[in-house]
């Protein structure tokens, strides 16, 4: 056979190849920049999907993420809690570097600064179009809402979905002017920098989950021909729990099993959105909690697994969150990585990805891609700090973890709530300086301190140099590299 009768029947092979794949997937679309989908949940505990133990419900598309691209057991959040720890995905910054701690709610008249860059600002230098959709929570007036931090479309609330005044534990009043929380104005949606329903009711909550999946899928479908960042921020499964009426009683855990499942629901919408307009191999998916489970809340809070503690400590169940990624030809798929990242890291890795320079202003994250690759062994020079609120409490470098003296709120020996009415923490539980190797002990139980002196002479010595950049209430130190947050202006 001569060569010239190769050449043409080698041609011809893969042009049918290539005509077949491009009539099943659509990947005939040419490759430009990478898309950037960023879904982000509220209060789910490591434990929360199905990759990673989940009980008494299923999350068949996460799992998915996690079985097309890599798990990431030891994933952190910066701060955990709600404001905090948005800001910090969004700006690569430890949220006291930007004067943002805890949690913004109706009462306050700060949030971020307009000269912090976003996410969907980052983006916008490269072209995208930009799409958020869900919680907010980084201020609810409206110099500081998302339409004026680089976001062409937006709807959603403006903070957590229990800043409102019919929360399920003033059920026991009579009077429906008595069950009104003090002090909570009406919760309202936006649209843009627009008001579209000043009262949510709970008919509103119920379909939540639902009508920010939709619009998320949508916003792909409109922007499929061209680069695009979407940040999906269900308010789900933080209290008060939600769903559609066709969802109630779908899990066999409950409330919080059927909350999970509809979340699942709405990442699968845009993961399907992305199948069918070709574009899933160009998309990197990145998956994650704002922070760990409200666990006086019971039934209704999910599950840390073997992670100590939840929400609002920096014990691994506060600030160690589920995460996985999907990124086809970069991310290996069925990677399950035990080097530590975090949401700081987000920001610095995506502008290394699309080409965008980084801003000005000090940012505290680093490229990660390689630990997405699965090639980053977790280098001793990288290490992370946890605040609550202005704080330091822990640093962790490698393996271990260095806890400094401090009181938190535990759920140890404490009677959990049942059916949306939180039980009591115990607020008055303390923990010593305390070391823990991390990769024997998940569960910070063993103190080895007295045993490894080195050790925690050196991660002192990082947390000291991190409270003279960023401060400390408990020592009483002033940083000196803190920003102001975004003020509304005095009348």
């Amino acid at each position: 056979m001569s060569i010239l009768r190769l050449f043409l029947i080698a041609t011809a092979l893969a042009a049918s190849a290539c005509g077949s794949l491009s009539n099943q997937t659509n990947s005939a679309r040419p490759i430009g920049p990478p898309n950037i989908v960023v879904i982000f949940t509220d209060d789910q505990g490591w434990a929360d999907i199905g990759v990673q133990g989940a009980e008494g419900f299923e999350t068949p598309h996460i799992d998915r993420l996690a079985a097309e691209g890599a798990r990431f057991t030891d994933f952190y959040v910066a701060q955990p809690v709600c404001s905090a720890s948005r800001i910090a995905l969004l700006t690569g910054c430890y949220p006291n570097r930007l004067g943002m701690h805890g949690a913004i709610g109706p009462s306050h008249d700060h949030g971020i600064h307009e000269d912090e860059t976003t996410l969907a600002e980052l983006c916008r230098q490269r072209g995208y179009a930009t799409g958020m959709f869900g919680k907010w929570h980084l201020g609810y007036q409206e110099q500081f809402l998302p339409a004026n931090h680089g976001f062409d479309e937006s709807y959603g609330i403006p903070y957590s979905n229990d800043m409102w005044p019919w929360h399920p534990a003033y059920a026991h009043f009579s009077d429906p002017v008595e069950k009104r929380k003090r002090g909570y104005p009406d919760l309202f949606t936006f649209e843009g920098a627009e008001i579209a329903d000043p009262e949510v009711t709970g008919e509103d909550q119920m379909r939540f989950t639902t009508d920010f999946g939709d619009r998320a899928a949508a916003f792909v479908r409109a922007n499929q021909d061209q680069p695009f960042f979407l940040y999906l921020a269900n308010p789900m499964p933080h209290v008060p729990l939600f769903t559609a009426e066709s969802s109630v009683g779908r899990s066999e855990q409950g409330a919080y099993g059927d909350v999970i499942e509809e979340v699942d629901d709405s990442v699968g919408k845009v993961l399907a959105a992305l199948d069918e307009a070709g574009i899933a191999d160009n998309t990197l998916v990145i998956y994650a909690s704002d922070n760990g489970p409200w666990l006086n809340y019971g039934d209704h809070a999910g599950s840390v697994g073997p992670l100590r503690e939840g929400k609002g400590t920096t014990f691994e169940g506060g600030v160690r969150v589920p995460c996985v990624v999907r990124f086809p030809g970069r991310v290996p798929a069925g990677l399950v990585s035990a080097t530590p990242w975090m949401t700081i890291d987000v920001f610095p890795t995506i502008a290394k990805l699309i080409g965008a320079e980084l801003p000005k202003l000090k940012l505290d994250g680093r490229d990660a891609m390689a630990t997405m690759r699965g090639s980053d062994q977790s280098p001793q020079e990288t290490y992370y700090f946890y605040y609550h609120k202005n704080n330091l409490e822990a640093v962790r470098q490698g393996k271990w973890k260095l806890h400094f003296p401090h009181g938190y709120r535990s759920m140890v020996d404490q009677v959990p709530g049942s059916g949306g009415t939180p039980g009591q923490y115990n607020w008055n539980a303390k923990t010593e300086l305390a070391l823990f190797n991390l990769e024997q002990d998940i569960g910070e139980s063993n103190n080895l301190a007295a045993d490894f002196p080195e050790v925690v002479a050196a991660l002192s010595a990082l947390g000291d140099d991190m409270r003279h950049q960023l401060g400390d209430e408990l020592t009483e130190i002033v940083g000196t590299e803190q920003r102001e947050p975004g003020r509304v202006p005095a009348d």
